[in-house]
Parts: C-alpha cells; sequence; structure tokens
C-alpha cells in the first residue's frame, strides 16, 4: 500500500477515487506509567513513556485505516494525515484518515 501525504504519487495517475479512509486508536495511560511521567516531568526532559505509547497509537491508526482502504479495494492513500485530541484527562484519541485510491502506472 502506497501511502502520501501529498495530492499525487509520482509516476502513477489516479484510477479511481474510492473514498476516505480512516483508522482510529484511544489510548489511555496507566498508572504505573502516570507516576514515573510525573517524577521524570519534575526534572524535566523527554517523557519517553508517553512517546512511546503515541508511537504505538499512531501505528495501530495507520494500521487500521490501511485495513480501510483495502476493504474498500484500494492500492494507495494520498493526502494522509494525522490528528489528536484528549478525550479525557488520561485518554488519548490518534486519528489516521486519508483518500483511498486506485493507481495506474504512467506509460
Amino acid at each position: 500500500m502506497i501511502i502520501s501525504t501529498g495530492e499525487h504519487v509520482p509516476g502513477y495517475e489516479i484510477k479511481e477515487v474510492k473514498g476516505p479512509a480512516v483508522g482510529l486508536t484511544v489510548r489511555a495511560r496507566g498508572l504505573g506509567k502516570d507516576i514515573t511521567a510525573s517524577i521524570k516531568g519534575l526534572m524535566g526532559g523527554e517523557i519517553k513513556q508517553y512517546a512511546e505509547m503515541l508511537e504505538e497509537a499512531r501505528k495501530e491508526a495507520m494500521d487500521r485505516m490501511t485495513a480501510n482502504a483495502q476493504q474498500m479495494g484500494a492500492d494507495a492513500i494520498i493526502a494522509f494525515r494525522f490528528d489528536s485530541g484528549n478525550i479525557s484527562s488520561n485518554m488519548s484519541e490518534i486519528v489516521a484518515y486519508g483518500t483511498a485510491v486506485t493507481l495506474e502506472k504512467k506509460q
């Protein structure tokens, strides 16, 4: 599956637009990570526990978006983006989205 942040894929033409492809995940921080992160927050620096959690969440959202596009019969996603937000004080959502398309190699 080709995934592009742009509206075009070099060397290909868009044959058909299948529609929006979306992948969503919601993650909650655990008590252990919160305590460790709070201590790290007092000392300063990167809070690796949260960075790792968000990286895993982004990968899961991308995987779900890709599966959604494949179900539509797409072989590429263009105009790919991430979005995120907080649902509560300890829950975050990550959304991966783009336009599912089929491509044809240029002659």
